[in-house]
């Protein structure tokens, strides 16, 4: 019924009946081992290792991964004031016409702003426990639960909300946390063990641990409320997303404070860190066409399934222990038409994004030919000794870096072509994969 290497579910809790038997608990993973004589029992293992004999009625086969999805937000209208919210739902006044911003007064909360009898009403949406509030008696994971639990009835607020006022462009969204367990991707707690902290994240620790037996990097979140929502929205695009060349999700733990994030680990860290510590002496050209083919491989999958990275630099590429490199940092990454907030990283970031904040796989390929520009240069900083808050002027008027040293003139070709200023005129990651091919491993263009 189950073979070898199948992972199933505990269906209930079962206890040894003697010293072979491997106890667990309803909701525990197993993997199985072997069949054995008998057809009503397995021999398996838990996640920590531990192996003996379970009865086969007490699990049933895990259900396949499903991609968590976000919850577009069209009545989110991010950082605006008081006034001008009102200015918005004033213009045709509706009862229960509404919209949710960022709060002014009291950062990191947000507002409910209700239409009611030509009106509008400001409720403040609080923090409370990690759950969302208006009045600290229901509580909610996210805006999106809140907004729907107003909609089916007015409980205290002035009126129900009738209607959404919608954003212009892009949208925000929400993820809901529960469905990462719905959806087949949440680990335990007690499956995991840490080992030792490897980094340190926007969010909190970075870490090694082990996770059935394999190494993995837990991601941990050291402060919770507002910024959980941005944390699991990083981990819900992961979900969607399956490449060599991406660092792969294995799952979420959300059974206890603090959230971890749990991916597949990357032995020999972070890219830029590789290039500057080894340098010249040790990388060859072979290396780098391969960095660049590798990262090209995953922004081409990326390009295919229609979601945009935003921050593709050399810090975010990590390198596992053959040296192949591999996409990382998805926290700015969106399927097209979805808004990011946050900082973006100017000297990677193409100069439409920059003024009108029009991202697309076109603005990626910008920031590969940044990326380049930091493989070939061994890890330096791009637009040395140009002023930051001067690059996106220079950029406009037509400045470029000069050609690295160690760039061959076929890289540099390729490298030119993704930073034309025009989106248009830039090439997609499907023919950057295919002229990459074309170069050899000395850098230069195959004679064929």
């Amino acid at each position: 019924m189950f073979a070898p290497g199948t992972e199933v579910t505990a269906s209930f809790t079962f206890r040894k009946g003697n010293p072979k038997d491997l106890q667990f608990e309803k909701g525990d993973t197993l993997i199985v081992v072997e069949k054995t004589e008998d057809a009503n029992w397995l021999k398996a293992k838990d996640l920590r290792g531990n192996v003996g004999y379970i009865p086969v009625n007490y699990v049933q086969k895990k259900k396949e991964k499903e991609a968590v999805h976000l919850h577009k937000m069209p009545w989110f209208h991010g950082r605006i004031d008081r006034s001008a919210a009102e200015t918005l739902l004033l213009r045709k006044p509706i009862d229960g016409l509404f919209l949710v911003r960022e709060s002014t007064n009291y950062p990191g909360d947000f507002a409910l702003c209700v239409c009611y009898q030509r009106k509008v009403e400001h409720y403040r949406v609080m923090y409370r426990d990690d759950k969302l509030t208006v009045d600290e008696e229901s509580m909610f994971t996210n805006l999106t639960q809140l907004v729907e639990h107003y909609l089916r009835g007015a409980d205290g607020l002035i009126c129900r909300l009738n209607k959404p006022l919608k954003k212009e462009g892009t949208l925000a969204v929400s993820v809901d946390a529960e469905s990462f367990k719905k959806s087949g991707w949440h680990i335990p707690r007690k499956a995991l063990d840490l080992i030792k902290v490897v980094g340190h994240g926007e969010f909190g620790d970075v870490w090694e641990g082990k996770f059935n037996q394999r190494r993995v990097a837990v991601k941990s979140l050291k402060e919770e409320g507002r910024t959980a929502q941005t944390f699991l929205t990083e981990a819900s695009v992961m979900t969607a997303l399956n490449h060599k060349n991406l660092v792969m999700l294995l799952g979420v733990s959300l059974d206890s404070s603090p959230i971890y994030i749990i991916t597949e680990f990357c032995d020999k860290g972070s890219l830029v860190e590789y290039l500057r510590s080894r340098g010249r002496a040790v990388i060859t050209q072979k290396d780098l066409i391969g960095f660049a083919r590798d990262v090209a491989e995953g922004m081409c999958y990326l390009e295919s399934q229609n979601f945009v990275h935003r921050d593709l630099a050399a810090r975010n590429v990590l390198l596992d222990e053959n040296c192949m490199a591999k996409v990382a940092d998805f926290g700015h990454a969106r399927e097209k038409n979805v808004s990011v907030t946050g900082k973006l990283p100017i000297k990677w970031t193409a100069p439409e994004a920059l003024k009108d904040g029009q991202f697309s796989s076109k603005s990626d390929v910008w920031s590969f030919s940044i990326f380049l520009w930091e493989i070939y240069s061994f890890g330096r900083v791009p637009y040395p000794r140009v002023p930051l808050t001067d690059v996106l002027t220079r950029v406009v008027k037509g400045y470029r870096m000069d050609r690295p040293e160690a760039c061959t003139d076929a890289m540099f070709s390729v490298m030119s072509s993704c930073w034309m200023l025009y989106p248009r005129e830039r090439p997609t990651f499907k023919t950057l994969v295919q002229q990459l091919k074309t170069i050899g491993d000395d850098g230069q263009f195959a004679v064929v």
